[in-house]
């Protein structure tokens, strides 16, 4: 690999989680930045990195860092990846991506005006599961590909002052929990041909639950269902002519799945060995694309993760959710 040198920006759960997996993983993690200097140090000390920031600033300042992790919640993201980006270093963004397309988009020319790479941290498409059922479709397997479901359900605090549930924080289920569904459905079947989404609204304005059905090229369908107050079976399908796919439980982390024929038999059963939680692989997808020169990506370019932005805005659009920075 490029042997990049990565710092992580914020220091909440899921970027620990993000650098327990860089270190099973054996990458270079070298920096961290919080907005204080105790926070810093004690995510420093708790992964063994070296150069602990007081600041955001402080962090994408350091020449000994080539990479950014970025892992604030939404509405900052596009904030201090542009700030990552304008200090010359690489980012990975975690998703949702933006607050919006207009963000991402964003990112998007800035990246490329500086000829560095901006990527969307949607781990689930890295996973070994999911690159068996990419060739899977590639060969043919199933068919032609009819319809894709999945669902992303948790039962989620419930406070109104949670972030999740705290519009000012771009709280919801959608930008949560829908993305994975919705992106998933993007890698199946491509962009969508029409969006109807229904949803549920809590005192906050924030959307509790969401549901989608979408068409596609070809007429495909795809529906997805998204909860952050109750949880349910967190599975997927891909329905084809000659074949489907039953992904187990949870199906956005390393899980198995099955290849069924029409009659019931099994023609593959895939079982995940992953060490860690898995979010490693994207990490070594990042540095593959750096080396090989490859800034739009490939599993997910950015123009992907930025039309996937738009719609997410669609569905905001329709079940009546609109973030207090967008009013301005």
């Amino acid at each position: 690999m490029t042997g990049l040198r990565w710092g992580i920006l914020a220091t909440g759960g899921i970027a620990g989680a993000f650098a327990s997996d860089l270190r099973t993983a054996g990458l270079d993690l070298v920096a961290v930045g919080s907005r204080s200097q105790e926070s810093a140090d004690a995510f420093a000390a708790r992964f063994d990195i070296g150069r602990a920031h007081p600041s955001y600033e402080a962090l994408v300042s350091d020449p000994e860092v080539d990479i950014i992790y970025v892992s604030t919640p939404h509405p900052m993201h596009h904030e201090n990846a542009r700030l990552a980006l304008e200090h010359g270093k690489h980012v990975l963004v975690e998703k949702a991506f933006t607050l919006n397309r207009a963000e991402a988009e964003d990112l998007q020319s800035l990246a490329a005006e500086r000829g560095l790479l901006v990527m969307e941290a949607m781990w689930t498409r890295y996973l070994p599961h999911m690159v068996r059922i990419r060739e899977l479709i590639a060969d043919g397997a199933l068919g032609e590909i009819r319809a894709v479901s999945a669902d992303h359900t948790q039962l989620l605090p419930s406070d109104p002052a949670h972030r999740l549930n705290a519009l000012e924080l771009g709280g919801g289920a959608l930008l949560d929990l829908g993305i994975y569904p919705i992106s998933f459905i993007w890698d199946i079947l491509g962009a969508p041909t029409s969006v109807r989404a229904v949803g549920r609204l809590i005192e906050t304005g924030a959307d509790a639950e969401v549901a989608t059905v979408m068409t596609h090229e070809g007429g495909a369908v795809s529906t997805s269902l998204s909860s952050s107050r109750a949880a349910g079976p967190n599975v997927a399908s891909i329905v084809g002519t000659a074949a489907h796919i039953d992904i187990d439980t949870v199906w956005y982390s390393p899980t198995t799945f099955r290849l069924v024929l029409p009659d019931g038999t099994v023609q593959e059963e895939y079982v995940s060995e992953v060490e860690g939680r898995g979010m490693h692989y994207q990490a070594l997808a990042a540095e593959r694309l750096v080396r090989d020169g490859i800034l739009e990506g490939d599993i997910l370019p950015i123009a992907e993760s930025v039309a996937i932005m738009g719609t997410l805005d669609e569905i905001r659009a329709q079940i009546g959710v609109r973030y207090p920075r967008e009013e301005v």
